[in-house]
């Protein structure tokens, strides 16, 4: 991983954790993040989003999605790592956000939060696609 990778995975980590802080409901955030066509920027290889900050970032998914104030707010260690975790399972897997959370929802991510924010990234990832893969097969 590289030096802008890094920070992008920060960036979206501090996207995450502001949407907390300005009282958006985590779930419809995340969802409305992941599957959207600013992420989807994100996900490519050179995309004028990449050079944007959390802020801008926020704003452009605000007016481009229905996202609801108040309901379930995630602790801000909660939003970040799993903002970071999701830019760092990119860039790590090349999977692109939407098929991301497909595997690991709002709902698995907050689950998982406390156990898996002590792992290494990747394991994390490799966790979060064996449970994944454990719930298809039944």
């Amino acid at each position: 991983m590289n030096e802008l990778q890094l920070k992008m995975c920060d960036i979206q980590g501090r996207l995450f954790e502001l949407s907390g802080a300005s009282g958006y409901d985590s779930v419809t955030f995340i969802k409305a993040f992941m599957t959207s066509e600013v992420a989807k920027g994100l996900d490519s290889k050179f995309n004028r989003m990449q050079w944007a900050g959390e802020e801008y970032l926020l704003a452009e998914i605000a007016d481009n999605a229905e996202l609801t104030k108040g309901g379930t707010v995630y602790d801000k260690e909660v939003l970040y790592w799993a903002g970071y975790l999701y830019r760092f399972w990119h860039f790590a897997t090349g999977e692109d956000s939407k098929d991301i959370y497909r595997q690991a929802p709002a709902e698995t991510m907050s689950r998982n939060w406390l156990i898996f924010h002590t792992l290494a990234p990747e394991v994390a990832i490799e966790d979060l696609k064996e449970i994944y893969r454990q719930k298809n097969e039944k």
